[in-house]
């Protein structure tokens, strides 16, 4: 009994060490897949991080954050995040005396058509086109951070699966080796009952 016992959960362990195997093989998958797709898309942007004299020129939080990666090639996702919010954000909102795109272009949607047509009125418009084009490519790499993090967890719970999977293999294992050697021992009694004479 004790032995089929052991035998029925270490079998139980053993499909569930399979299923952790293939969960970990497709979080790998998405892991590996993610970190391209976005390596691939930030790289044909062709953005290269600010250098030392455009840190500069940055407020010393801003430029803190972007130091690590001075002068390099934007093609990961911490970098994007920190373009997105300590370069690209920085100049809107200096652009923009700290308003957003949607204050903006309320104002200038409320403008007349005389009003638009002034010189005022153009220099709100571009300034409009140049928040609407700012905030587009922050957001489109803000994101690439987001799907690279993503990734990132799923590489940390492949891990995790990988290593779940390994131990519970070590403990069926040994449930399949306590099985046998609750057999062995059963029959080496059972055994010498029957070789005892009457």
């Amino acid at each position: 009994m004790r032995s089929a016992f052991d035998k029925l959960i270490s079998g139980a362990g053993l499909a569930l060490a399979v299923a952790l195997l293939a969960a970990g093989g497709l979080l790998t998958w998405a892991h590996v897949f993610i970190g391209n797709q976005v390596h691939d898309q930030l790289t044909m942007q062709n953005i290269t991080m600010p250098t030392a004299a455009g840190l500069a020129a940055l407020p010393k939080a801003d430029a803190n954050a972007l130091r690590p990666y001075a002068g390099s090639p934007l093609d990961t996702g911490p970098e994007a995040n920190a373009y997105a919010n300590h370069y690209i954000l920085v100049h809107l909102n200096e652009m923009a005396n700290g308003q957003t795109y949607s204050q903006v272009s309320g104002q200038f949607v409320t403008m007349s058509d005389a009003q638009k047509a002034s010189p005022a009125g153009q220099k709100l418009a571009a300034l409009r086109q140049n928040l609407f084009m700012g905030d587009t490519l922050r957001g489109l790499l803000l994101y690439g951070y987001a799907f690279a993090t993503i990734g990132t967890i799923a590489g940390i719970a492949a891990y995790v699966s990988f290593a779940a999977a390994i131990a519970l293999l070590g403990l069926v294992l040994l449930g399949f080796w306590h099985s046998r050697r609750v057999e062995l021992t059963v029959e080496s009694i059972v055994g010498a009952r029957v070789a005892q004479p009457a």
